[in-house]
């Protein structure tokens, strides 16, 4: 009993400190609460909620097609990931995935891939400013995302929230240039990524600040549900383009990058390596593009008839009417739907009642997960290395919440 009061009283004090919501080194509204002996954190607990849209069930309440519009908003830095996720639960509903158009599927892959360049761009840069890279990594970074919502405006019209995938295809053709848009952002992409990559992670004060700092086993990240990089890291080479295949990924020739350490700098470095995959991704896909009309099935339950067959068919006039003002019913059901986002594995739950809108929309969304691992990741380092192990899981609030 002495032995231990005399460890209590050597034992530096406590001090509880909450950093958040509204904290710019949180990456967005988190509450971390904090016990720290000194600079050394002990306990780390995070608390979510604070961005909450109630998007699933805002889902619930439209129709088929109109849910997509919500999908964008979970994440707002991979809305084509969202959009084409579910919009994939909801063909699989009505039993129509193999009717999807060539060019519908293959255009999906492209817009799929340059999503997860932009959105890892946007963690490497906003990352690197957390390291202490202020200025170079973030204008590269964001100079070379530009370009991506150059093509995703020219394309769909909207940088953010496009929604522009739609239940059996896309919502309209490409643009004429679209393949020389993505041909001339291929020429210039793998350089300026690698000046980026070697800017960034061989500068000696980001190798001390994140070498074998906030490590995480494969063990632990299988016991917190990690997915995407943030599993890699740890050994793993779960990849659901690669496990589940989906809009043909099978047929690509790509590697899934593995790094073992599951610290600070291989979940940088594994970022790097996953957009050099994706430009191969993208190569192959822009090759084998078809370059017809196609681009939605041709089904007038399911897609608005062309404006030319409204103004000449009482049928197609018909169509358009209930589309426009009913939408169109799904068969009684449920699916589970994954895919891999930028941030790792985003599964939709979708029940439907034989409706015209989902019964019940529930997203299992990564980031999610990454943020309840952040215990792992702090404790036992020191409050300085808080920032940099947030910012290298790459949460994104909006979806952890929706």
């Amino acid at each position: 009993m002495a032995e231990d009061l005399h460890l209590e009283e050597q034992r530096p004090e406590r001090m509880t400190l909450s950093i958040g919501p509204h904290h710019p080194a949180t990456h967005g509204v988190l509450r971390v609460k904090l016990e720290l002996e000194g600079e050394t954190v002990v306990k780390a607990e995070p608390e979510t909620g604070f961005l909450h849209t109630g998007i699933e069930k805002t889902a619930e309440h439209l129709t088929w097609n109109q849910a997509t519009t919500v999908m964008d908003r979970m994440d707002y830095l991979s809305p084509i990931s969202n959009n084409t996720g579910y919009v994939m639960a909801v063909e699989k509903l009505l039993g129509i995935e193999d009717r999807i158009p060539e060019k519908a599927r293959v255009t999906r892959v492209i817009l799929l891939e340059l999503n997860r360049v932009a959105s890892h761009l946007v963690g490497l840069g906003t990352g690197g400013l957390d390291y202490g890279n202020i200025g170079t990594p973030i204008f590269w970074a964001f100079e070379l995302r530009d370009r991506i919502l150059d093509i995703f405006e020219h394309t769909t019209g909207q940088r953010m929230n496009p929604s522009y995938m739609r239940v059996g295809g896309l919502a309209y053709d490409l643009p004429h240039n679209f393949k020389e848009m993505v041909e001339d952002f291929l020429k210039v992409a793998p350089g300026r990524i690698q000046e980026l990559k070697d800017v960034m992670l061989h500068n000696p004060i980001f190798v001390d600040r994140a070498k074998g700092v906030s490590v995480i086993t494969y063990e632990q990240a299988l016991r917190y549900g990690l997915t995407g990089r943030n599993l890699r890291v740890t050994g793993s080479d779960y990849d659901v383009r690669k496990y589940y295949p989906y809009l043909g990924y099978e047929n690509y020739d790509f590697k899934v990058p593995v790094y073992t350490d599951g610290d600070s700098w291989s979940r940088v470095a594994i970022t790097f390596d996953e957009m050099f995959e994706s430009l191969k991704i993208i190569r192959q896909a822009l090759d084998n593009l078809p370059w017809d009309d196609r681009y939605i099935i041709d089904d007038r339950k399911l897609v608005l008839p062309p404006k030319q067959e409204v103004k000449h068919s009482m049928e197609a006039l018909i169509h358009h009417f209930k589309l426009v003002h009913h939408g169109f019913d799904v068969p009684a059901g449920e699916v589970y739907v994954s895919i891999e986002s930028p941030r790792g594995e985003i599964g939709f739950y979708v029940v439907s009642d034989g409706g015209n809108k989902p019964m019940r929309v529930r997203v299992r969304p990564p980031s999610f997960y990454a943020v309840y691992s952040l215990p792992v990741l702090l404790e036992g380092h020191l409050l300085s290395d808080m920032v940099g192990a947030i910012a290298t899981i790459d949460p994104v609030f909006g979806e952890v919440d929706r």
